[in-house]
Order: structure tokens, then C-alpha cells, then sequence
């Protein structure tokens, strides 16, 4: 699988808004959540220097956001165009994810919404639920 990661920069803004309501606006709205599309750019702008465009034969098809701190990295976005899911896409990235804290001797964490098919993905790679609050649940891959 060709997947290639390239830095986020400001002309990608527009396609990152629209890749979000795309995504993610069903499972909100399935948890009760109606975001402006103001909510939604400041979302995609939150830790924007730690976006990662995900490419497909130069094509942007998803993105990876995520962030590490002293002993965890937490993936904070992971997003794929709704016509590249089920492909293995969510899945190579996640590997990808998995390899990198395992490197860096460091436990994975997330949130999903309680309403996200993605939790399923996340369980079949290890990942078990430590949290929950009233929309999403709290999951870590262990060290």
C-alpha cells in the first residue's frame, strides 16, 4: 500500500474541513453534537502543526493528527475520505501509529465517539476502552 504522510500546511485548511464534515458529522449528530462550521475549523486548526495529510498516489484522501507527551501518544484525528474507507487505509496507519509508540516505548491513546464504527478498528488492534464520558470512549494500546 502506497500511504504517504505529508505536513499539513494552510492551503490544505479547506480540504481538512470538508474531509471532517464528511467524517465525522453523522457520528456527531448521532451523539446529539450540531458543530458550526466554525467549531469545525477550529477543530481542524487545534494542534494544527501535528496534522499529517494522508496521501494515496498524490491524491489527499485523510488525515493523521497526533501529538506526543512524556509517556503517550494520542491520536487526535484520524480521518479518511469516506470513499477510501474499508480499504485498509484506517488500518495501515494505525500499524503505523502502533510501531511508532512501541519504538518510543510509549502506550497509544485516543477518543472515539461512542457512535463511530472506528472503535471496532481500535479493538481489533488491542486497543481497550479505560474511560468513557457522555459522547466518547477513552482507549489506550498499552506499551
Amino acid at each position: 500500500m502506497h500511504i504517504e504522510l505529508v505536513k499539513a500546511q494552510n492551503k490544505d485548511i479547506v480540504f481538512l474541513v470538508k474531509l471532517r464534515k464528511l467524517t465525522m458529522v453523522k457520528h456527531l449528530e448521532k451523539a446529539g453534537l450540531h458543530l458550526s462550521d466554525d467549531q469545525h475549523l477550529s477543530r481542524v486548526k487545534f494542534h494544527f502543526n501535528e496534522a499529517y495529510i494522508v496521501k494515496q498516489l498524490d491524491e489527499r484522501i485523510g488525515l493523521l493528527k497526533y501529538i506526543e507527551t512524556s509517556n503517550a501518544i494520542e491520536i487526535l484525528q484520524l480521518q479518511i475520505l469516506p470513499s477510501y474507507q474499508r480499504k485498509g487505509i484506517g488500518n495501515f496507519l494505525l500499524n503505523h501509529m502502533i510501531q511508532l509508540s512501541k519504538s518510543l516505548h510509549k502506550s497509544l491513546v485516543l477518543k472515539v465517539l461512542k457512535e463511530n464504527r472506528a472503535r471496532y478498528l481500535y479493538e481489533r488492534n488491542g486497543f481497550k476502552t479505560i474511560g468513557e464520558d457522555r459522547y466518547e470512549f477513552y482507549m489506550e494500546l498499552k506499551k
